[in-house]
């Protein structure tokens, strides 16, 4: 799997799992939900956007190396 297709997927997941919290805070709205998701949830995008980046960055370094090695 090429780094670009890597960089969709966990886009791709990123989204997903955005929409799988939204449902569940329809359903778990307590202290504990409202820890967790200040805990773990509220960074997941900046998280996945940062990741993203520095995969594209790796994927224009490979080709630059591809490049130079032909």
């Amino acid at each position: 799997m090429s780094v670009r297709a890597s960089a969709a997927n966990l886009a791709q997941a990123g989204k997903d799992f955005a929409l799988e919290w939204e449902e569940a805070t329809a359903f778990w709205r307590d202290v504990k939900s409202l820890e967790f998701e200040r805990k773990y949830v509220q960074d997941i995008p900046d998280h996945v956007a940062r990741a993203i980046g520095v995969m594209q960055e790796i994927d224009a370094l490979l080709k630059k190396v591809r490049s130079d090695c032909e």
